[in-house]
């Protein structure tokens, strides 16, 4: 398990917590991934190149220079693996990924955060909207930036990390239409910042409230918990 952990990054149980927010989709029907790469991408494509040897059965025959695989894969995943450079900023990463996109309205995820997010609803909410952009709003904890919201549910304000403020923050699962690009200049920009404010700023950003478990996994404590949530065979984010 350690040894994972310094290869690939943050972890729960025996995988990648990318793995884990990929099953949250998965539970929702979604197949067809994208994976923003940057640090540790040789580690990332690895995992995922070399899923099938690590977790199934397979038979050697040196004598015929062939390789058997027993058993199906649960996941029926189809993953992009895109390196997006060492230094690019969150916007920057998405804007690299355009040509994978299509036109289709697709959804985004930061890759720290669980959380047991009805994605089909935010879809479905997004699209009932009609905008370009939703984020889903989770309770503040108190350490993160805040969300406006009117009485429409529209963002009228994005404010990143102020102190001593409740409210909405950004929970980090998004449903975006392919325009959202635009709103992104190159690898400098962050996310956060400009894309989100001017979305907000032309009522294009809404929000899907959700008042369920989340949790990002930024501190040692952070991961001690969400460790003891799936070593007991209830972790509130497994929905399949």
């Amino acid at each position: 398990g350690a040894d994972l952990d310094q290869r690939f990054g943050p972890q729960i149980g025996s995988r990648p917590i990318i793995w884990h927010i990929m099953k949250i989709y998965e539970a929702a029907g979604f197949t067809d991934f994208i994976i923003c790469c940057g640090y540790k991408s040789a580690m990332i494509k690895s995992y995922f190149v070399n899923y099938f040897t690590e977790n199934y059965d397979i038979t050697v025959d040196l004598a015929k220079n062939d390789v058997a695989f027993h058993g199906n894969p649960t996941e029926k995943w189809k993953i992009t693996m895109v390196d997006t450079g060492l230094e690019t900023m969150t916007g920057g990463r998405i804007k690299r990924v355009r040509d994978y996109l299509g036109d289709e309205t697709f959804c985004l995820a930061y890759g720290d955060t669980v959380a047991d997010v009805d994605i089909n609803a935010a879809v479905n909410f997004h699209e009932s909207h009609g905008k370009k952009a939703t984020v889903t709003a989770v309770p503040s904890p108190g350490r993160f930036g805040i969300l406006e919201l009117d009485g429409d549910k529209n963002v009228s304000g994005f404010y990143e990390k102020p102190f001593n403020e409740m409210g909405w923050i950004n929970g980090g699962f998004f449903v975006l239409e392919p325009s959202v690009i635009d709103y992104i200049d190159g690898d400098e920009t962050i996310w956060e910042r400009a894309p989100l404010e001017d979305l907000s700023k032309d009522g294009e950003l809404v929000a899907y409230q959700h008042t369920g478990f989340w949790q990002p996994m930024d501190t040692l404590r952070d991961k001690r918990e969400l460790e003891m949530h799936w070593e007991s065979g209830h972790a509130p984010w497994t929905m399949s």
